[in-house]
């Protein structure tokens, strides 16, 4: 998964260098991963041709990518909404996510290259350079952005192409869960210091720490979640 930069439906007049479908597609990826678009949502083509100035064609293209990437789903009625994430979808989508973060971070154990160590640090830099630039005003988009990076490197450690194919549709579903439901920012400097404790066993080769400090982690994540969606019901 990519973060483009943030764009808003609303005056967005398309340039032409990739195709209409795909810029179309990534205005609507962004508007739902933003929060612009919001879990439950219905999508109109009509509507959303009429922001983005274009014919309807490229936004039902797009729209059918989203579907199959289940960022897009029909309600009973046949409508398509922006999907929402329950509960329970959390509650299995961390369970697959610390199963398979664990196995990245053994496996980085292992094969770990200079380049990606680097690349983690600098993750983690990204981290400590916004603590020091008043956090509290990053939005939630920015914040998941900054964890994101860190967990993207984190699986590409691994040198498992398939783990990290796995791992960005997962990472796609628990943006798409923690932008709509979460409204309080966690503490940047519990985000900073468990992605350290991870990145220290990773750089130590010690598997069993590796995978100790990932499930904490994401545990630590998971509780928050949950806890923000019970909230909002």
């Amino acid at each position: 998964m990519t973060f483009p930069p943030s764009l808003r439906l609303s005056g967005n007049c398309l340039t032409r260098p990739q195709s209409l479908h795909e810029q179309v597609y990534q205005v609507l990826r962004t508007a739902i991963f933003s929060g612009e678009l919001k879990g439950g949502q219905r999508l109109i083509e009509t509507q959303l041709a009429a922001k983005l100035q274009v014919s309807r064609t490229p936004i039902r293209e797009a729209i059918r990518q989203l579907q199959r990437e289940d960022l897009v789903v029909a309600d009973g009625n046949g409508s398509l909404r922006v999907a929402k994430l329950s509960i329970e979808d959390a509650l299995n989508l961390y369970d697959c996510r610390i199963a398979l973060e664990q196995l990245a971070a053994v496996q980085a154990c292992g094969k770990v290259k200079n380049s990606n160590i680097k690349k983690l640090e600098e993750a983690i830099q990204r981290v400590e350079k916004a603590m020091e630039q008043k956090p509290n005003e990053l939005t939630n988009f920015q914040l998941l952005d900054i964890d994101y990076q860190f967990h993207r490197q984190l699986a590409e450690c691994s040198g498992n192409p398939w783990l990290v194919n796995l791992l960005l549709q997962v990472f796609d579903k628990m943006t798409l869960l923690r932008v709509l439901n979460i409204q309080e920012h966690p503490e940047i400097q519990e985000i900073r210091n468990e992605h350290r404790r991870i990145y220290d066993a990773i750089i130590n080769r010690n598997e069993e720490a590796a995978k100790i400090a990932v499930q904490q982690h994401l545990m630590a994540t998971k509780e928050r979640v949950v806890k923000e969606i019970q909230l909002l019901k």
